[in-house]
């Protein structure tokens, strides 16, 4: 495959038509538009729809595009690294990260980094969703517990668990007697928790008072007396130490996974390298107390 032809494809799928890839690029309309007649010719394949006003990827094009991106920038990379007679990270380096460690950890994380990597423009985007990494262009997503993909490596870097916490005069209810409770968002439908207290397991009859879209405003509200809450152990370990919070039992169920998730390529970008590796430095153990103290330092 001619790869400058490839390069001219990605070009013009990028830009999302010939004449807008030609005024970005300073080429002429024409070659590039032969260039992408020429691998159409050579795939046997129509990559683009081609209409009086519009030009659109076909379900081929668009798989090209989305794999041909990704390998062209890890050439790009590549040649530059033997250029300069080594992988230094740099370019645009675009992260999805959760809610919860966003706004806990990731403005510190980000701000290292950067110092760290100068050359890296680091971009972070928060948000809980699913993301699709190669059409939305990201680099890397950080996710919690997610689903297998077989298109995506991924590793964990951290651990968590739940517990449930409630302030020192909110008395725990005897037998099924329900404790007023702060839960997060209209989805939760619990009746009742189960947690593993050293007696063995139990079980907490909640009647929910408040509903809340940020584990930080339910922790803020299990502070202030309201009710008792389920948060992950890393945002209320201080509080436990304080007193300002009590411990009423570990969440029965999984922990929570922190994972990194990367596309499933053979070369891996510099900059992704960089950040998988400056988060084992920060969190070396991947513990909740690790995060913790993270979060408090």
């Amino acid at each position: 495959m001619d790869l400058l032809a490839l390069a001219d494809f990605n070009l013009v799928a990028r830009h999302g038509g010939f004449g807008r890839a030609a005024r970005a690029a300073g080429r002429p309309k024409a070659t590039l538009s032969r260039r992408v007649a020429e691998l159409e010719a050579s795939l046997g394949l129509r990559l683009f729809e081609r209409g009086a006003r519009t030009l659109k990827l076909t379900e081929e094009g668009r798989a090209l595009f989305e794999r041909a991106g990704a390998l062209l920038t890890e050439l790009d990379e590549t040649a530059a690294a033997i250029a300069s007679g080594g992988e230094k990270p740099r370019g645009k380096l675009r992260i999805s990260a959760p809610l919860l460690f966003s706004q806990t950890a990731m403005g510190k994380l980000a701000a290292g980094f950067a110092l760290k990597y100068p050359e890296v423009r680091l971009e972070i985007t928060t948000e809980d969703r699913t993301v699709d990494i190669v059409e939305e262009g990201y680099d890397l997503v950080i996710r919690v517990n997610p689903d297998p993909d077989e298109s995506l490596i991924g590793r964990i870097f951290l651990r968590d668990r739940l517990v449930v916490v409630a302030s020192p005069g909110l008395a725990r209810p005897a037998g099924k007697v329900a404790v007023p409770a702060v839960v997060r968002g209209a989805g939760d439908r619990s009746a009742a928790w189960d947690v593993m207290v050293p007696t063995g397991r139990s079980r907490i009859a909640i009647e929910p008072v408040l509903r809340l879209s940020s584990l930080i405003m339910v922790r803020d509200a299990v502070r202030a007396g309201v009710g008792a809450g389920r948060l992950p152990v890393s945002l209320v370990s201080h509080d436990l130490a304080a007193g300002t919070l009590v411990h009423w039992g570990d969440v029965d169920g999984p922990d929570i996974a922190l994972w990194t998730l990367y596309p499933s390529r053979r070369l891996l970008s510099a900059r992704v390298s960089a950040f998988l590796d400056y988060l084992k430095e920060a969190f070396p153990m991947g513990t909740p107390d690790e995060l913790a103290a993270y979060i408090g330092a």
